[in-house]
């Protein structure tokens, strides 16, 4: 499915929840920092976000952080209780089937496409807690930003099955 279909998805499920939102169009992006002029502008966290995989379980993680955090997988493992070293980049094909989008489009909002609900959501606290008025997010494509306040995307999480786990990354 086309990344412009699937954004067109995910626009009407926001809209059906009343989630309001709003949107920056730009060039297509891989990296935050390529993001960061076309957004920095906006009022609130821009986020960065990691697929990743627990060698050993075979888990799947998706990590949504301020864009600014400096991570350590071996750390984020042991607070998740899966042991230090066990937390990878997930493959590209792996992303691709369960959340429907490539490298450089992993996305929080990309979670209504997991309707087995095999992906565990990790938000960062400052995220939902740190007084954002929006936190941003790609909308099934990195040639835009998505903005939503902080209770709705916590609602929008809910309601497509995934209670995050929320960890301080302070």
């Amino acid at each position: 499915m086309a990344s412009a279909e699937l954004r067109n998805r995910l626009e009407e499920l926001l809209k059906r929840l009343d989630i309001d939102t709003i949107c920056v169009d730009h060039p297509e992006v891989f990296t935050v920092e390529e993001m960061m002029p076309h957004v920095a502008h906006l009022s609130g966290a821009v986020t960065k976000n990691l697929f990743l995989k627990d060698k050993k379980k075979k888990s799947l993680w998706l990590l949504s952080v301020r864009h600014d955090r400096q991570l350590n997988l071996s750390d984020v493992a042991k607070r998740l209780g899966l042991g230090s070293g066990n937390l990878r980049l997930a493959d590209e094909s792996l992303m691709l089937e369960k959340l429907k989008v490539g490298q450089g489009c992993a996305t929080a909002l990309a979670l209504f496409c997991d309707t087995d609900r095999s992906v565990r959501m990790v938000l960062d606290r400052d995220l939902t807690h740190g007084g954002h008025q929006r936190v941003y997010f790609h909308p099934m494509t990195n040639s835009a930003t998505m903005g939503l306040k902080p209770d709705d995307l916590l609602r929008f999480l809910q309601e497509t099955g995934h209670e995050p786990v929320v960890l301080s990354f302070d």
